[in-house]
């Protein structure tokens, strides 16, 4: 039985809405791309939630971790290829900040969740 229904979880709830801002970003970019930014990008972003579902449906808060830590990981993913992004003049400047202030929010959540797990 799992402790946590991974659909009442903030940090799933906005691994939602950063992936639903990233199928808007990559969007705009462009297509000579769809096979190497655009599709690491919407993996990683897909990663995020993901990872903390099929955490939430192991047996033990040390396997939710360790999805929890993959989470994180993708964040980081996912932030530096925005970076990349912007340094290539692709996309939308402002919803490419957005995204990098949630991803860093949903980093700090993630992060405070793992502490709250313990070991």
């Amino acid at each position: 039985m799992r402790k946590h229904n991974f659909r009442n979880l903030e940090i799933w709830k906005e691994g939602i809405e950063i992936t639903d801002l990233i199928y808007k970003y990559t969007s705009e970019l462009p297509n000579d791309e769809r096979f190497n930014l655009i599709s690491q990008m919407t993996r990683a972003a897909v990663s995020i939630p993901s990872n903390i579902a099929e955490g939430s449906g192991r047996g033990t808060s040390a396997d939710f971790k360790r999805f929890l830590e993959y989470a994180m990981t993708s964040c980081y993913e996912l932030e530096t290829q925005l970076i990349i992004c912007g340094r290539r003049n692709y996309g939308n400047l402002d919803l490419k900040n957005q995204i990098i202030e949630r991803l860093t929010i949903e980093e700090k959540r993630i992060f405070k969740f793992i502490q709250k797990l313990g070991y």
